[in-house]
């Protein structure tokens, strides 16, 4: 059986969470599948010096990065760091990827693997914030801010800190099976794994909080009853404005069109009740607003990839 080596490349101003939470994932994931030797977890520095984190945590690798082979799993972390590398750290990233079976970025990684030359014509992710310096930086890479993670080929790259740990689970499931990864999973007391495809936050997170009372209500409403009447008319008879002053109004408010904030609403409660619940397909799809079933099994292929029966039986907790 093989072995796959994993190098996680560490410098200084690195995210400690970057580093340590795949770790755990790949360190765990071996003991999961009844193969301790699964994973060969190595850590590398320039020259091996010990780097301090972002937070102020030392960390002393385990090898120079330039004494290293190439791993299966090349693994580059983000954090402040990523601001203003140094040129031999990408360097020598572009040549350890180059003999990798798979490369990965963590959260503010993205910009060493674009730096390195490997995110060119493909498409990635960072942390939502850095999304746009991303795109603009480097226009050949076609920058997704939605996804918790994404995968074009041999090269993967997630979202803001925690994401790394659902990118970490989902290759550890792609070398050793669903149970495997459920029950690291399960050990970090992480409830459920998201979807690659799912969103970096909630809608109410994403969305701004109305400035004006009555679209405040309007919002809190929404959330509160999805299946109801939520077209721009009903919605602005509730705020006692013409549609087309609604319409405006809450789009210069929150941020998007009040279409677009109630597909969210809606495929949000529908992801929380196949995730919490025991209700059916059916059930869910009426109680969120979508009226069938196919309507539902539409929005969720189009937003996440994944259509509600495989969302909940990759995704239910139990």
């Amino acid at each position: 059986m093989t072995t796959r080596s994993v190098l996680i490349v560490l410098f200084e101003g690195v995210q400690s969470l970057d580093v340590t939470g795949p770790l755990e994932v790949f360190a765990g994931g071996g003991a999961a599948a009844g193969r301790p030797d699964a994973y060969r977890v190595r850590t590398a520095s320039l020259a091996g010096a010990g780097v301090r984190t972002g937070s102020g945590l030392r960390l002393l690798p385990d090898e120079d990065l330039a004494l290293a082979g190439p791993p299966h799993t090349l693994v580059v972390p983000g954090g402040a760091g990523t601001a203003d590398p140094d040129p031999a750290l990408v360097r020598r990233i572009a040549e350890l990827a180059a003999g990798a079976q798979r490369v990965v970025s963590v959260c503010t990684g993205a910009f060493l693997l674009a730096e390195a030359g490997l995110l060119a014509g493909r498409r990635a992710t960072t942390h939502w914030a850095y999304c746009d310096a991303l795109a603009r930086r480097y226009p050949d890479t076609e920058v997704d801010p939605e996804p918790v993670y994404v995968r074009d080929g041999h090269v993967a790259s997630s979202a803001g800190v925690t994401a790394g740990i659902d990118l970490a689970l989902a290759l550890v499931e792609e070398d050793h099976g669903r149970d495997a990864a459920l029950l690291v999973a399960r050990h970090l007391v992480m409830f459920l794994r998201r979807p690659g495809g799912q969103a970096q936050f909630s809608t109410q997170l994403a969305a701004q909080l109305a400035e004006r009372q009555p679209l405040r209500d309007v919002q809190v409403w929404i959330a509160g009853h999805p299946d109801a009447d939520l077209s721009v008319d009903a919605l602005a008879a509730r705020a006692a404005l013409s549609p087309r002053q609604f319409a405006r109004a809450f789009r210069a408010e929150v941020g998007v069109s009040p279409g677009r904030y109630v597909d969210g609403v809606r495929l949000e409660a529908a992801r929380r009740r196949l995730e919490d619940s025991a209700g059916g397909i059916e059930e869910i799809a009426r109680a969120c607003g979508y009226g069938t079933a196919e309507s539902m099994r539409r929005a969720f292929v189009r937003t996440l990839g994944v259509p509600p029966v495989d969302y909940r039986r990759h995704f239910r907790t139990d």
